[in-house]
């Protein structure tokens, strides 16, 4: 049972597409059955008018504030400027091109934050036409990480009932991910040099380290429009970048990833992310 009533910070990173962000707040504000929350949106760098003319009207909304921040786009940075303006207990890290689902999304992911034995909380996130984006972080998929489930039906019971059960995991995706702001804190909160990948991986693994659970919950569910205002790396120097992050969490966890997810069977595959047989 969740204890008291604590606030909860949703901290969501935008730069223009307002489109999007305006269904993702909207979706929070009109479903969710949690009352006490707040919404922190952090502005980096739009270069659209209606942008800013849209922050004027999303503001006038009970609980909604927005913090500026300035410099090269950079996720981890962002989110630890961000989380310094969130007032709540909990944070709910959440990108801007997410869609609610479950009304108590918030009440099925602070049922676990709240204890003092977990680190992070994760959703299950649907592509809009409903097959899998996350599941969970398996460790070692594709040499660092992916993935369970993605693109199975997000309908399924998944590999042995692992897509309708909560179950710990190593991590799961910052694309909405809640823990407590004083974990957060006690891990040094996300690591400046993963730019844009394997942040969310990183910041799991540390908090594996200093001997948190980290849970994901089908629960609590979404619809993640992904990578719509960023675009995808697989060219140029956004490939480059994501190489060298990849590069930097294989350094960094080196350990973890040879000895294997402790949350997965080593007699399936991780050249896939279908939970097949090696």
């Amino acid at each position: 049972k969740i204890k008291d009533n604590p606030l909860v910070s949703i901290l969501i990173p935008n730069k223009d597409h307002i489109d999007v962000l305006n269904t993702c707040i909207q979706s929070i504000v009109e479903k969710s059955t949690y009352p006490n929350y707040e919404i922190v949106i952090v502005e980096n760098n739009s270069e659209e008018e209606k942008t800013f003319e849209y922050y004027k009207d999303v503001v006038n909304i009970e609980n909604v504030k927005i913090t500026y921040y300035e410099g090269d786009f950079n996720y981890s940075k962002i989110n630890n400027f961000g989380y310094k303006h969130c007032n709540g207990e909990h944070i709910l890290l959440l990108n801007n091109d997410i869609e609610i689902i479950t009304p108590d999304w918030i009440e099925q992911m602070l049922m676990y934050s709240q204890r003092e034995d977990v680190g992070a909380v994760g959703a299950l996130l649907l592509y809009p036409d409903g097959s899998v984006q996350h599941g969970g972080v398996l460790i070692g998929a594709g040499g660092a990480a992916g993935h369970y489930h993605k693109d199975f039906d997000g309908d399924s019971l998944g590999y042995m009932g692992r897509l309708i059960y909560t179950q710990n995991v190593s991590a799961v995706t910052a694309a909405c991910l809640m823990l407590k702001k004083s974990v957060f804190e006690e891990v040094g909160m996300f690591d400046e040099s993963f730019k844009v990948a394997y942040n969310d991986v990183d910041l799991c693994l540390k908090l594996r380290q200093a001997g948190y659970l980290n849970i994901f919950t089908p629960l609590a569910k979404a619809y993640h429009h992904e990578s719509k205002s960023r675009g995808l790396d697989n060219s140029g120097e956004k490939l480059e970048r994501f190489l060298g992050e990849y590069d930097r969490l294989r350094i960094k966890w080196h350990t973890i990833i040879t000895e294997g997810d402790p949350y997965y069977n080593e007699n399936l595959t991780l050249d896939r992310e279908d939970l097949s047989l090696k």
